[in-house]
């Protein structure tokens, strides 16, 4: 559990559980420190993958539906316990969605509410499926379209030796978000509510495609910034208290 979950604020006695997915590239800290600024209702997991922080020896995984499995498998126990809702920003809303998804089917638990950011619906869409591949980019035009799009801290940029760790890592998760190929539902995949984030400066993203996956409440929420909005102080006040109102007077039926 530990080796997966990063719960840096335990709350046993918390009615939800917030599990936080990271974007591509990133590790567990970010999300982990967001349980310090929810109430005492509320207890945040972050998810930490192989091959970054105390799993930086495990080799990356190169298959998506491997990565959810594990991730599930190891959720499983505590998502009986309580309810529970997923967050996931940009790579991290996919594993989120895929991870709901399969608990969902193999299970039959779903989050009281699903919060994706940054990212275009899963199915198919010209947002979803650019021509030119992120991760079949040279190093030299990588580095550039990273510093582009922003969120990543300068000194990263400027240390050589943390970019030959940190490159292979982010292209890894990108070839896993461009691998993934989900067609439209016919019937909805969930009855929870979904809650879709972005930035007004962010490149375009599929946002109103979401709604196809819940016969739950659907709501868009365009917060100013790029594609790391959710890293300014006022934007992540914005989400954490957003996050907070929903769950705490979610109508939850639940066991």
């Amino acid at each position: 559990m530990d080796k997966i979950v990063n719960c840096l604020y335990r709350r046993p006695e918390a009615l939800f559980r917030l599990i936080c997915f990271p974007w591509a590239g990133g590790g567990s800290i970010h999300y982990a420190q967001w349980g310090k600024h929810f109430t005492s209702l509320i207890e945040v997991y972050s998810i930490r993958l192989p091959g970054r922080e105390t799993r930086s020896k495990e080799p990356i995984t190169q298959s998506i539906e491997q990565l959810i499995e594990e991730i599930s498998s190891v959720l499983l126990p505590c998502l009986k316990e309580k309810p529970f809702a997923f967050f996931g920003h940009s790579f991290g809303a996919y594993l989120s969605f895929a991870t709901a998804a399969l608990i969902q089917k193999n299970h039959g638990l779903e989050p009281v509410h699903l919060f994706v950011s940054g990212a275009s619906a899963p199915h198919q869409s010209p947002a979803r499926y650019p021509i030119h591949k992120k991760s079949d980019l040279p190093d030299d035009e990588f580095l550039k379209w990273m510093t582009s799009i922003g969120g990543t801290p300068s000194e990263i940029l400027a240390n050589k030796a943390i970019l030959q760790m940190f490159v292979p890592v982010l292209k890894a998760d990108l070839r896993l978000v461009e691998s993934i190929r989900y067609e439209k539902p016919q019937d909805k995949l969930f009855t929870c509510s979904i809650s879709s984030f972005d930035g007004k400066d962010d490149v375009p993203h599929d946002l109103e495609a979401w709604s196809d996956l819940t016969s739950g409440e659907f709501t868009i929420h365009k917060l100013p910034g790029a594609h790391f909005y959710l890293k300014e102080p006022d934007n992540e006040k914005f989400l954490i208290a957003y996050i907070t109102k929903h769950l705490e007077t979610a109508e939850v039926h639940y066991l």
